[in-house]
């Protein structure tokens, strides 16, 4: 049995559940640095464990009505085909195992860099898509005629908006299939741009929810690439399950802001390791 990787489970599913952050900023970048696994196929098995393990979560939060099942079809109406279009191009490029390995490196430190700037800036990015959305005829108009902003932004469906949610779905695909990095802090600031006035538990559950096919078919993907190890990933789910929930029943104790910034500034120290190899 490979404690290791039960216990490197468990540290991430402990941090997970701690602060919410996602774990394919800090699994794949510890099976790969730490672990000695290539990039590939820490990627391709983190894809499947976060599809097992954001399931659990997904039907937590549709059961207390945290879904936005619109806002989750549009996501996924991006990132899957951006998944598939991905895995398609791997499969007929056919890259060399090394080389590809380096593109995914690279990839993964770029992405890392992108969540630790959301981890920092989500609540000014958030208050920039307030303002913007606010000063939006149409949202002023409906927010006249329905009595509260945060009301019709999450009852109204004219308030969606297909385009950008697509297409940060699409961005969100690419990314989380070639790193297992996305779903989780940067789709979820992106979604606090985008809908600024729908509440925190609404943004979350939408986001896990649109996590788990998206995880799903890219971890798939990657079997059919040969990037899963079977073995490894039994041992993660076997330390990061129970960690999860312990994480979870402490997070009211630990200083949130501070663990977000310590966060930040290690996925940042991580980002530059592997870009600069």
């Amino acid at each position: 049995m490979d404690l290791h990787f039960i216990l490197g489970g468990a540290l991430v599913g402990f941090i997970v559940g701690a602060t919410g952050v996602g774990g394919g900023s800090l699994m794949t970048p510890l099976l790969t640095l730490v672990f000695n696994v290539p990039a590939q196929v820490a990627v391709g098995t983190d894809l499947l464990f976060a599809s097992l393990t954001k399931a659990s979560g997904a039907v937590a939060h549709a059961r207390r009505g945290s879904v936005q099942w619109r806002i989750t079809g549009l996501l996924v109406a991006g990132s899957v085909p951006a998944a598939l279009i991905t895995l398609g191009a791997v499969h007929v490029l056919k890259p060399d195992s090394v080389l590809f390995a380096e593109i995914v490196k690279r990839t993964l430190g770029v992405a890392l860099f992108l969540t630790a700037g959301a981890l920092v800036l989500k609540t000014q990015i958030q208050a920039l898509g307030q303002r913007l959305l606010a000063g939006t005829t149409s949202f002023a108009g409906l927010a006249t005629a329905g009595g509260g902003a945060g009301y019709l932004a999450v009852s109204d469906t004219r308030l969606t908006r297909p385009a950008p949610t697509i297409a940060i779905g699409a961005v969100i695909g690419t990314l989380v299939t070639l790193t297992s990095v996305g779903a989780g802090v940067i789709g979820v600031v992106a979604l606090f741009f985008l809908y600024p006035f729908l509440p925190t538990r609404q943004i979350v559950g939408s986001d896990i929810a649109h996590a788990v096919p998206l995880t799903l078919v890219a971890g798939l993907g990657h079997v059919s690439l040969g990037n899963v190890n079977w073995s490894m990933l039994g041992m993660l789910l076997i330390g990061s399950v129970p960690a999860i929930h312990l994480g979870a029943a402490v997070a009211h104790r630990l200083p949130e802001r501070a663990l977000r910034l310590a966060l930040s500034t290690m996925l940042v120290g991580i980002g530059v390791r592997l870009v600069l190899g």
